[in-house]
Protein backbone atom coordinates (compact mmCIF):
# COMPACT_ATOMS: atom_id res chain seq x y z
CA UNK A 1 0.00 0.00 0.00
CA UNK A 2 3.07 2.26 0.23
CA UNK A 3 2.75 3.50 -3.34
CA UNK A 4 -0.96 4.25 -3.01
CA UNK A 5 -0.46 7.90 -2.00
CA UNK A 6 1.39 8.47 -5.29
CA UNK A 7 -1.35 6.75 -7.29
CA UNK A 8 -3.99 8.95 -5.65
CA UNK A 9 -2.49 12.06 -7.28
CA UNK A 10 -4.87 11.54 -10.22
CA UNK A 11 -7.73 12.70 -7.97
CA UNK A 12 -8.39 16.21 -6.67
CA UNK A 13 -7.17 16.91 -3.16
CA UNK A 14 -4.11 17.95 -1.23
CA UNK A 15 -1.07 15.85 -0.43
CA UNK A 16 -2.45 15.62 3.10
CA UNK A 17 -5.76 14.30 1.75
CA UNK A 18 -3.92 11.64 -0.25
CA UNK A 19 -1.89 10.63 2.81
CA UNK A 20 -5.07 10.39 4.89
CA UNK A 21 -6.74 8.13 2.32
CA UNK A 22 -3.60 5.99 2.02
CA UNK A 23 -3.50 5.67 5.83
CA UNK A 24 -7.18 4.72 5.97
CA UNK A 25 -6.63 2.17 3.20
CA UNK A 26 -3.72 0.69 5.15
CA UNK A 27 -5.94 0.47 8.25
CA UNK A 28 -8.66 -1.21 6.19
CA UNK A 29 -6.10 -3.62 4.74
CA UNK A 30 -4.77 -4.48 8.20
CA UNK A 31 -8.25 -5.09 9.62
CA UNK A 32 -8.97 -7.68 6.91
CA UNK A 33 -12.75 -7.47 6.34
CA UNK A 34 -12.43 -6.42 2.69
CA UNK A 35 -10.98 -9.66 1.23
CA UNK A 36 -13.68 -11.74 2.90
CA UNK A 37 -16.48 -9.44 1.74
CA UNK A 38 -15.23 -8.60 -1.75
CA UNK A 39 -13.50 -11.92 -2.51
CA UNK A 40 -10.32 -10.11 -3.61
CA UNK A 41 -7.29 -8.45 -2.06
CA UNK A 42 -7.18 -4.78 -1.16
CA UNK A 43 -4.44 -3.44 -3.43
CA UNK A 44 -3.57 0.07 -4.61
CA UNK A 45 -5.09 -0.85 -7.97
CA UNK A 46 -8.35 -1.92 -6.28
CA UNK A 47 -8.53 1.33 -4.32
CA UNK A 48 -7.85 3.53 -7.36
CA UNK A 49 -10.36 1.64 -9.53
CA UNK A 50 -13.09 2.02 -6.92
CA UNK A 51 -12.34 5.70 -6.32
CA UNK A 52 -12.50 6.20 -10.08
CA UNK A 53 -16.04 4.75 -10.00
CA UNK A 54 -17.23 7.49 -7.65
CA UNK A 55 -19.47 9.98 -9.46
CA UNK A 56 -17.49 13.09 -8.41
CA UNK A 57 -15.47 14.73 -5.67
CA UNK A 58 -11.99 14.98 -4.30
CA UNK A 59 -10.02 12.00 -3.07
CA UNK A 60 -11.59 12.03 0.41
CA UNK A 61 -15.14 12.38 -0.95
CA UNK A 62 -14.48 9.50 -3.35
CA UNK A 63 -13.02 7.37 -0.55
CA UNK A 64 -16.06 8.06 1.64
CA UNK A 65 -18.42 7.29 -1.25
CA UNK A 66 -16.77 3.90 -1.77
CA UNK A 67 -16.65 3.08 1.94
CA UNK A 68 -20.29 4.13 2.26
CA UNK A 69 -21.21 1.67 -0.49
CA UNK A 70 -19.22 -1.08 1.25
CA UNK A 71 -20.90 -0.24 4.54
CA UNK A 72 -24.36 -0.48 2.97
CA UNK A 73 -23.51 -3.78 1.33
CA UNK A 74 -21.63 -5.51 4.15
CA UNK A 75 -21.63 -3.31 7.26
CA UNK A 76 -18.58 -2.46 9.33
CA UNK A 77 -16.92 0.03 7.00
CA UNK A 78 -18.16 3.36 8.42
CA UNK A 79 -15.25 3.43 10.88
CA UNK A 80 -12.86 3.75 7.93
CA UNK A 81 -14.54 6.85 6.48
CA UNK A 82 -12.73 10.17 6.82
CA UNK A 83 -13.93 13.55 8.02
CA UNK A 84 -13.77 16.50 5.65
CA UNK A 85 -13.07 20.19 6.12
CA UNK A 86 -16.78 20.93 5.63
CA UNK A 87 -17.56 18.50 8.49
CA UNK A 88 -15.26 20.52 10.74
CA UNK A 89 -16.84 23.82 9.68
CA UNK A 90 -20.38 22.57 10.33
CA UNK A 91 -19.43 21.64 13.89
CA UNK A 92 -18.16 25.15 14.62
CA UNK A 93 -20.95 27.04 12.82
CA UNK A 94 -23.73 25.80 15.14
Amino acid sequence: MARLADRLAEFEGTAGDRRAVARAARDLHDSEPFPADADRSLTPETVVANLDDAPHGDVIERWNWWLGALDLAYGGYAEFQLGTASDDRSRTDG
